[in-house]
């Protein structure tokens, strides 16, 4: 598979008092610029996604807790389109994933609690939920193996539409 997602680590320095790392260093994204940060604190087994938009690249991180990461090609001309490939990110293991624009992506908290932390890049202006796409968490055609049968959902998660 030829995605076009690029994984990260940043070992965290773990002790006894808890840990310390660095979430992005501007070094590694000399050619991306980042405007904003966002944060997503969940409860476990909920399931936020499939979103995406054509225009923002994300670095996903997991400052706190743990979850799984659900990346799905959307790029209608690639060969890989529909495919998906997964992780799993905690504060322990410092894995970050860079989620180019045209690519949905979802998490699902797996610990009591997780915190999802995104950077953004887009050209413009942020292309906030009515202005991005959504893709059922489930729908058949992803062939998406998540470990839950009935997670917690969003009306917007719920309500979106199979392929």
């Amino acid at each position: 598979m030829t995605f076009k997602v690029k994984k990260f680590v940043n070992k965290p320095f773990i002790d006894h008092r808890g840990y310390y790392w660095t979430s992005w260093e501007e070094k590694s994204f000399k050619n991306i610029k980042f405007k904003h940060d966002k944060f997503s604190l969940s409860k476990k087994n909920v399931l936020r996604g499939l979103h995406g938009d054509d225009k923002t690249w994300k670095l996903v991180s997991c400052p706190y807790g743990e979850f799984l990461l659900v990346v799905v090609n959307c790029i209608k001309k690639s060969n890989d389109y529909l495919k998906s490939k997964s992780w799993i990110l905690s504060h322990k293991n410092g894995l970050q994933i860079l989620i180019p624009p045209n690519f949905a992506n979802g998490h699902l908290c797996l610990s009591d609690k997780c915190l999802f932390h995104y950077k953004l890049s887009y050209k413009g202006s942020y292309l906030d939920a009515n202005k991005q796409f959504s893709i059922r968490w489930n729908d058949p055609k992803l062939k998406i193996k998540w470990p839950i049968k009935n997670p917690i959902l969003s009306l917007r998660d719920r309500k979106a539409k199979f392929l």
